[in-house]
């Protein structure tokens, strides 16, 4: 039986199409047969992210409308052949209600050990939409105030399901300095389990395939139950440490 796990994030901005992407890239290094599917319909990017938007022929509305099959919409990532996406597109038609997103999902979930579900932004009826699709959720999560306080919001509407915190986007010249709040403080404050984080690099945000271990790490504790932590801050403390801050800054 496939675990069918949203991510989502409160507002736009934390990462979670990118969080998605990558978390399912790191599955499939194991072996695993990985769907990711988009349901952020209108303002899709998993597409993007996942480098594939030029192979895209049908997509997840085309198929809950009937213009195709669910497995002529699936397309097959380059790098790791037990992973597929399902695109979603920039307009639809007619709203896709629950029900029907919900029967493609379960029709394509029989062959896949892990579905990942990108969620759109927001906790208004298209989050609930693809929350209905899952039965775990993670929630993404910059350490902000204002995305902390958003991904509170988000996980007080996640009620009856398994909800792992991801802190993504860490800084960890910042956290050293007392500038930004570390991920320990972040799981502290929000009522899910920690799954791990990812630090701020430039190769992940721009949809590079670079930067595997945070996410190797979360791959490694979804599957296990692990509470293993990528420590963001190490190379920035101590006097070399101090050094690199500043050219980080710098820069």
């Amino acid at each position: 039986m496939s675990r069918r796990i949203v991510v989502t994030g409160g507002k736009g901005g934390s990462g979670k199409t990118t969080v998605c992407a990558n978390l399912g890239r790191a599955l499939a290094r194991r072996g695993l047969r990985v769907l990711l599917v988009d349901l952020d319909i209108g303002l899709n990017n998993l597409d993007v992210v996942m480098q594939v938007e030029n192979k895209v022929v049908y997509d997840f509305v085309d198929v809950c409308e009937g213009r195709c099959r669910a497995s002529q919409a699936l397309i097959r990532d380059e790098d790791e052949p037990t992973l597929f996406i399902m695109p979603s597109c920039h307009t639809a038609k007619r709203q896709i209600t629950v029900d029907v997103a919900n029967r493609v999902v379960d029709k394509l979930a029989d062959n896949f050990d892990f579905v990942l579900i990108d969620c759109p932004a927001g906790i208004d009826s298209s989050f609930r939409r693809a929350v209905s699709c899952a039965d775990e959720a993670v929630v993404v999560v910059t350490p902000h105030l204002s995305g902390i306080r958003d991904a509170d919001k988000t996980i007080s509407q996640l009620k009856d399901m398994a909800v792992y915190v991801v802190v993504n986007r860490v800084r960890g010249d910042l956290v050293a300095s007392g500038e930004m709040l570390s991920v320990f403080e972040v799981f502290s404050i929000l009522s899910a389990r920690p799954l791990g984080d990812v630090p701020e690099n430039d190769d992940i945000n721009c949809g590079g395939r670079g930067c595997k271990k945070p996410f190797d790490i979360l791959a490694d504790n979804l599957i296990g139950g692990g509470a293993t932590i990528y420590d963001c801050v190490s190379r920035y403390k101590g006097f070399w440490g101090k050094i690199k801050s500043r050219l980080k800054r710098n820069v």
